[in-house]
């Protein structure tokens, strides 16, 4: 019956569709959900029929359009490709964690969290009060505002063991984000066209990120608890690579954690090669079952460069993180930086700096790990239940994501055309591995919108995964 309704709805819509000029604004869902007499669902499948056709386009937040018809001559650009000639690196226009699912849809892809995980009234309140200081007129230090820097020390400063030198705020870079530091790391500290080790699975924008700065990648397996120190000691003679980036707290995608004694034998490795450690501590404030517990409080030599971000936690909108490392390798971050951005605007720095500062912050902090905790769960009880196939090798102890692997034979991205035609959208896995992938994994973000569609998304998931296994 509801395909009937999908189908007498599409009918219908490409009658008028055929009527209506180019661009025209369709009906709402609600309005045809009542004029066809039909369920949500059922009209929400008729307008992604109609989609893939081509006959409509969403337009997330807006509403959904008829395609407009080209009849001119399209441009040709083909001599832009002779004269660009082939890039350095192939890097994909838009990552599939960017992308913007349909606004009915059921996005498992993203890499951030829905808005009730966000502080948002102390965001609108802090970035209204930063309008009305100099910070909305003034340039900011090229190093950071002094506050925030200090801000961003202490917090490192005050988890630090007895003996070791805590972070001062000249350590300390504020950065536009967590991604252009790892630029500015990788050109500063790696080179063009030396060798970098890195975790794998890892996070896809440092792969990214060091494609961009022409850095060969040097992949290191991973597990549960981190790489194994000798395959990393290993990796740095052959190799003679003087950086390793890596994820010890809720790495993206596995949401590993390193058990402190797998933390200690990595810094013995590091420093018995005099090279650095790259310490991307993204989810430092999404912890759900343990805590964070960085590995550069351990040291106070410079091997870690430690990096840490706001922009999960406070806000997307709010693209503030900093760098702390000591030392020539503060300075050639800096001064990296300030040849890409000059500096971050200080009216993003004052907010960030106020938010955090606000007793409501710790409040907020209390609260996520509940809400992260439910979110989790109920995903793994969904594929338990609609993807029995599904294998997660352990439940994240905090961090956004679930990485699960499938049967071998799955072909991933059949899988997430099938997906994504039936509304759900995800991640296939090989934008996490540096090289080749060792198995078709995909990751799936829990703190996405809507979590009580997610037994509905997990089911579509598992039609899609068995009619692979029929054909």
């Amino acid at each position: 019956m509801a395909d009937d309704s999908a189908a007498r709805i599409v009918a219908g819509l490409r009658a008028w569709i055929a009527q209506a000029p180019p661009g025209a604004r369709l009906p709402s869902n609600r309005a045809l959900t009542a004029e066809y007499g039909a369920s949500p669902v059922t009209v929400q499948k008729a307008m992604r029929a109609l989609s893939r056709l081509g006959l409509v386009e969403p337009r997330p937040g807006v509403g959904t359009f008829t395609r407009a018809v080209r009849t001119v001559r399209p441009p040709d650009y083909g001599w832009q490709t002779g004269a660009l000639r082939s890039p350095p690196a192939r890097i994909p226009p838009v990552s599939t964690p960017m992308r913007l699912s349909s606004p009915d849809g059921i996005g498992l892809h993203a890499g951030y969290p829905a808005r009730e995980l966000l502080p948002e009234r102390l965001v609108r309140a802090a970035l209204a009060r930063a309008a009305r200081t100099d910070a909305a007129v003034a340039r900011s230090p090229a190093a950071g505002l002094p506050e925030l820097r200090a801000w961003f020390a202490h917090e490192l400063a005050e988890t630090a063991p007895v003996g070791v030198t805590p972070p001062a705020p000249r350590d300390v870079v504020v950065l536009p984000g967590s991604q252009s530091g790892l630029s500015s790391i990788f050109r500063a500290l790696v080179g063009f066209g030396q060798p970098l080790l890195m975790e794998s699975p890892s996070y896809w924008g440092a792969i990214l990120a060091a494609a961009q700065a022409g850095v060969p990648v040097v992949p290191v397996p991973s597990g549960p608890t981190g790489p194994d120190p000798d395959e990393l000691a290993r990796a740095f003679a052959e190799t003679g690579a003087r950086v390793f980036y890596a994820q010890p707290t809720y790495a993206n995608p596995t949401g590993a954690q390193w058990p402190p004694s797998r933390a200690a034998q990595v810094l013995d490795v590091v420093r018995a090669h005099a090279a650095f450690v790259v310490e991307d501590d993204w989810a430092h404030d999404l912890g759900i079952d343990t805590t964070a517990q960085p590995l550069a409080v351990h040291d106070d030599a410079g091997h870690v460069v430690y990096l840490r971000s706001l922009t999960k936690s406070v806000s997307p909108a709010v693209r503030v993180a900093a760098v702390i490392a000591r030392g020539p390798a503060r300075d050639r971050i800096l001064a990296d930086r300030g040849a890409e951005s000059m500096y971050v605007s200080g009216l993003l720095q004052a907010a960030a700096l106020d938010v955090v500062t606000q007793p409501g912050w710790r409040t907020h902090l209390r609260n996520l790990p509940h809400q992260l905790r439910a979110r989790r769960d109920l995903l793994i009880d969904s594929l338990a239940e609609h993807v029995p196939d599904a294998h997660l090798d352990h439940v994240p102890r905090g961090g956004l994501n679930l990485w699960a692997r499938l049967p071998d034979e799955t072909d991933l991205d059949r899988l997430a055309r099938d997906c994504e035609a039936d509304g759900v959208t995800i991640a296939p896995g090989t934008e996490w591995f540096p090289a080749e992938p060792s198995g078709p994994f995909i990751r799936l973000n829990y703190s996405g919108p809507n979590p009580d569609r997610f037994p509905e998304g997990a089911r579509v998931i598992g039609k899609a995964l068995a009619r692979q296994r029929m054909s």
